[in-house]
């Protein structure tokens, strides 16, 4: 090991970082040979495939012990400072949406459990620290852009639950978080709040489920760009309804449970679903 002076190691990280803006470049736009390229198969699975893949996950975290348990504290950590933020920044109101934005940005924060699995499945040692290696991948660039176009949906996701608000409760306008649950479950106004959330949020995690339940993990595995890794993960949602409804409850079940206590559940729920994603893409799409 020797220390790198300044000039090494600018030109080193000049070089990585033009080569991720090239792939992000190439992930938006890929050349016509690409367009034309064979999809992925996508298989048909049961709801037994679903079992296996969180057995699978659990393995992956049983086997991972405290390192994954240390690398996914980073997520209850994040949900305690947005409450914190929330309460002391007269949006309490957000507080559900924020916590319940967990399952649209899942997959991308989660990408790096899936880096964890497909190297356990090759069977290499694994620790934390190489859930960092996915800023090596080839498609390091098509994962950001994928990651872009999650935030984007989450942060539209906000916009439409500050704008039901607005729409039914803030006439009220709740002076404290204990105001702000009684006129929720006991006014017009506040049932109509969650009626509308809860139709429009079921509205955005489909979306995400549809457009990633497989993009990432596809990412990871395969030289592709992010439209066919889209097209692959929506193809796989609509060839297996049934599996991916029951898939799609079990996150969001799985991620409400973890958010209850303080958001510490997160540290095990996180991990687990993020590692059974996995499996569950070795189940869709054949290698």
């Amino acid at each position: 090991m020797t220390i790198r002076n300044p000039a090494e190691w600018g030109a080193s990280n000049f070089k990585f970082w033009s080569h991720t803006v090239a792939e992000a470049t190439h992930a938006v736009s890929p050349t016509g040979e690409d367009r034309y390229a064979l999809e992925p198969t996508v298989r048909r699975i049961r709801t037994n495939d679903l079992r296996d893949a969180l057995t699978k996950g659990l393995q992956d975290f049983a086997a991972y012990r405290t390192d994954v348990f240390f690398l996914c504290l980073i997520y209850p950590v994040v949900g305690l400072v947005l409450a914190e933020a929330v309460f002391n920044g007269d949006m309490i109101h957000l507080l559900f949406p924020l916590a319940s934005g967990f399952a649209l940005i899942g997959p991308f924060a989660a990408v790096g459990l899936y880096e964890m699995s497909r190297r356990r499945e090759q069977g290499e040692t694994v620790s934390w620290a190489d859930a960092f290696g996915v800023a090596r991948s080839p498609s390091f660039g098509a994962i950001l852009v994928m990651g872009l176009i999650l935030t984007a949906v989450f942060l539209l996701w906000l916009v439409a639950a500050q704008l039901i608000y607005m729409a039914t409760l803030a006439p009220m306008a709740p002076a404290s978080f204990g105001a702000f649950i009684d006129a929720l479950f006991t006014t017009r106004a506040g049932w109509s709040m969650i009626v509308l959330g809860l139709g429009v949020g079921f509205l955005f995690a489909l979306l995400v489920l549809a457009i990633s339940v497989v993009s990432f993990p596809l990412l990871l595995d395969r030289h592709v760009g992010v439209a066919t890794a889209i097209r692959t993960s929506v193809r796989a949602t609509l060839r297996n309804p049934e599996p991916m409804a029951i898939w799609g409850l079990i996150v969001a079940g799985g991620l409400i449970l973890g958010s209850i206590p303080a958001f510490v559940g997160l540290a095990i729920v996180m991990p687990v679903l993020g590692h059974g994603t996995w499996h569950l893409y070795r189940r869709l799409v054949p290698e």
